[in-house]
């Protein structure tokens, strides 16, 4: 078979939380630039709308949908009606995210300095809210007997780094373990659920210091490769993710992270 065909996403209706910047901006520009009908979701109005512009002018389907994911019921009732008026959802990438601060290697992110306020925070955006997320397109999936579900979890689940704050690595870590539990359940209903675990993208989180020259350079010093990703480098997980090329995937997460998780 030619690539085209087995990575195909031409019609595929996609909803992609975190969608105003970042990794999850990077994904829907790749669906979108596919042919995917791709819905932006993201507490940003202002980052949705001037993404939603740039992706319309580029010949892409997109709309945007301010969403917060803390919100389970919000976020149930908005994939209900996107279900309803276009009348079915293939793919969702659970992905909306947020830092929980400094980790052990800054005093201010020590155990006995944990910032419980950032900590809940971070539970409640990273896990919680992809919780609910992936809650909200299960009923959705599992009534229509098809969908593919993927999460972003982190490379931060796999390993020791000094660097993500605590409430950071709870998040991650439990989310990629109900990764493989939601699997299991859903497997019997045609919908698969994965994960990618990215490593040090040049997104807004740590407050954008990612992207400041000489900002990664500690989070570099953790990847076999030695640098920070470049941000088209999620995008061949996403789409392998959201195809039928990895229709035989499911409960398993793709380390998209120059080899932090297996240091």
């Amino acid at each position: 078979m030619k690539a085209s065909e087995i990575f195909a996403v031409d019609g595929r209706i996609v909803i992609v939380t975190g969608a105003a910047s970042g990794i999850g901006l990077t994904i829907a520009e790749t669906l979108a630039d596919n042919g995917a009908y791709v819905v932006l979701a993201d507490v940003d109005q202002a980052g949705l709308d001037q993404a939603a512009a740039a992706i319309s002018a580029s010949g892409g389907k997109v709309e945007a949908l301010v969403l917060d994911v803390t919100d389970p019921a919000g976020v149930a009732s908005a994939f209900r009606g996107i279900a309803e008026r276009l009348g079915r959802i293939d793919v969702v990438f659970a992905n909306a995210g947020v830092s929980a601060g400094p980790g052990y290697g800054n005093p201010i992110g020590a155990l006995d300095a944990l910032d419980f306020e950032l900590f809940e925070r971070a539970n409640r955006v990273n896990l919680t809210g992809a919780i609910a997320t992936m809650t909200a397109a299960a009923r959705i999936m599992k009534a229509q007997s098809a969908g593919s579900i993927i999460v972003t979890t982190s490379a931060a689940a796999f390993s020791n780094s000094r660097l993500p704050g605590y409430g950071y690595y709870a998040a991650k870590a439990g989310l990629a373990q109900v990764v493989k539990v939601a699997a299991a359940e859903m497997a019997q209903h045609n919908v698969r659920v994965n994960a990618i675990a990215p490593g040090a993208f040049p997104t807004n989180m740590a407050g954008g210091r990612l992207r400041e020259p000489g900002g990664g350079a500690a989070f570099a010093a953790e990847a076999m490769i030695q640098r920070v990703a470049r941000m088209e480098e999620i995008a061949g997980a996403a789409l392998l993710l959201a195809s039928e090329a990895s229709s035989y995937m499911t409960g398993t997460t793709l380390h998209v992270d120059g080899g932090v998780a297996a240091t």
